[in-house]
């Protein structure tokens, strides 16, 4: 299994021919103090599975703090069909909206993704502390 994709954004829209259609992606967010909250952003992911995989599996992200702690966890299922060897490996799509996410403190935040016990390293975002309120973007 392998994680082919992993993004945040501000929108993302899974197309009825298997694409991902991403807006505004980014990686770094300021905020003029701390806690920062983010209004809204979007979780992309696509886990590629095994051939041998096929049935109903269970995934999770976590959103790791600069100080190991997870600060946000979001779960799925994905029931995953079993694909002759002429077809693409079997691929699961998630397209998380998230709202109102707090990062308590400044620094690197890493989205840790599981599945069927292995560990994926996702997106990472910086929060930056800026001192200057007309230049921060919320966070």
């Amino acid at each position: 299994m392998k994680l082919l994709v992993s993004a945040v954004c501000d929108e993302a829209a899974a197309e009825e021919d298997g694409k991902i259609t991403l807006k505004g992606v980014f990686h770094d967010l300021y905020a003029p103090g701390f806690p920062a909250k983010q209004d809204q952003m979007v979780l992309v992911l696509v886990l590629e599975w095994s051939r041998e995989d096929h049935g109903r599996y269970d995934f999770k992200a976590d959103l790791m703090g600069p100080d190991g702690n997870p600060t946000l966890s979001v779960q799925g299922q994905s029931e995953v069909e079993a694909r002759p060897a002429d077809r693409p490996p079997a691929r699961t799509q998630v397209v998380m909206p998230m709202e109102d996410v707090i990062f308590p403190i400044p620094g690197e935040y890493v989205f840790q993704v599981q599945a069927k016990g292995r560990k994926f390293r996702g997106p990472t975002l910086y929060l930056i502390e800026t001192e200057d309120a007309g230049e921060a973007v919320e966070a």
